[in-house]
């Protein structure tokens, strides 16, 4: 929108002449005042931080409006506040009608010739996939939220079975191997050399990839590309030939990861795929599987996997279950820090293991409802002395805090 636009559309709001207001996170900005401002929806709530929802919820308004937030996968931050009581939680654990169970499977690197043999039968059979990359060139790492785990974790992974349509008769020759200068070549010294040699990433990227794929392995199918980079009207374009079945396979960056429903896409193949998170990988997964086809993910996996990666990568082949995974992320990487804006590591108690001490939480949650609602035991002086230490401490640490 035009900056006349912006103008317009925020004096509709301010009068309360626009009932529902649909945006962006430009919606939390200052110059943005509602009339009266009764109800927040926030969609993808991963995507918004604790102090941008917060924010939105304290607008300018009479009261304090209801607020849903929804995610397709929880994470750990959602089930650490729905502990505290800040969030009541409604579960919706079952797939909508007509759709089946995606199978996923995990590929080392040197076998992905027989995942492009995959692809190519699934294309045949009138079907569509997606192949994501976690950068867009292999010079710059074009998702900050990314995994680039640097644990040099050695070891041997066992090799999990393709779907039955790929043929696993005949191990695919390894691909020269060259070593890299600096810190990618003593943590991946044994990656694969990709078409653009000053690439320091050391990971295949989906603007090369695109164009090994378009002219080697899957050569005569229609190949389309899209990235953060490409301007709103190419990023439209591409996706509405994909949805219309103009374009075979798409290969992305996880720009594809909420918001695109294909019912026709069956594949996808996730490169790298020990360097996405799991809330990443499961949402990915969940852009194959919307229509009544059987549907595969397929995690082709580097030279190599920390230990974390490893168990990020078998819970994904063993389960589709969005709440197991996010239970798994909580204990592997600790909920967001309480009252804070961390997204990892555990949170700052003196005394309480959030993970261990559970029933304790719980019931801490219930005494701090009581005293929010003035039900708590105790005199007006030390009732006094726990709103002063809330607001002297917490207040000024992250602005959260109201008593």
């Amino acid at each position: 929108m035009d900056e006349d636009q912006k103008r317009r559309t925020r004096g509709l709001i301010n009068r309360g002449e626009a009932q529902l207001v649909i945006g962006t996170h430009a919606l939390i900005e200052e110059k943005v005042e509602f009339d009266r401002l009764g109800l927040v929806v926030v969609d993808e709530q991963h995507r918004f931080g604790v102090v941008q929802r917060f924010r939105l919820m304290k607008k300018p308004n009479e009261a304090e409006p209801d607020v849903l937030v929804m995610t397709a996968t929880p994470i750990p931050r959602t089930l650490a506040l729905s502990l505290y009581g800040d969030l009541d939680v409604s579960v919706l654990d079952e797939l909508p009608p007509g759709r089946t169970p995606i199978v996923t499977r995990r590929v080392p690197g040197e076998r992905c010739e027989e995942v492009w043999d995959f692809v190519r039968k699934q294309v045949g059979k009138g079907r569509q996939a997606y192949i994501v990359y976690p950068v867009i060139e292999g010079t710059k790492e074009d998702e900050p939220e990314l995994d680039f785990s640097r644990e040099d974790v050695a070891g041997d992974r066992s090799s999990v079975e393709l779907p039955s349509q790929v043929s696993n008769s005949r191990p695919v020759a390894p691909k020269s191997l060259s070593a890299r200068k600096g810190k990618t070549a003593e943590l991946f010294p044994g990656i694969v050399k990709e078409a653009n040699p000053q690439a320091k990433s050391g990971l295949r990227s989906a603007v090369e990839m695109h164009a090994k794929l378009q002219a080697g392995p899957l050569k005569g199918l229609r190949v389309g590309l899209l990235h953060g980079r490409l301007d709103a009207d190419e990023k439209e374009v591409i996706m509405r030939r994909y949805q219309r079945g103009e374009i075979d396979v798409l290969v992305a960056t996880t720009v594809i990861e909420v918001g695109v429903d294909v019912p026709n896409a069956t594949v996808m193949v996730v490169e790298h795929a020990e360097r996405f998170g799991l809330a990443q990988l499961h949402q990915l997964r969940g852009r194959v599987g919307r229509g009544a086809a059987k549907s595969y993910c397929i995690l082709i996996t580097g030279e190599r996997v920390s230990e974390q990666g490893e168990e990020r990568l078998n819970a994904m082949v063993r389960t589709q279950d969005g709440f197991a995974l996010a239970e798994l992320d909580l204990n592997m990487r600790g909920p967001g820090e309480f009252f804070g804006t961390r997204q990892a590591g555990l949170p700052d108690f003196r005394v309480a293991n959030l993970l261990r001490d559970r029933e304790v939480l719980e019931l801490a949650k219930v005494e701090a409802a009581r005293f929010a609602r003035g039900e708590a035991e105790g005199t007006e002086a030390e009732k006094k002395l726990v709103r002063e230490r809330l607001t002297g401490v917490w207040q000024r640490r992250y602005g959260l805090v109201e008593a």
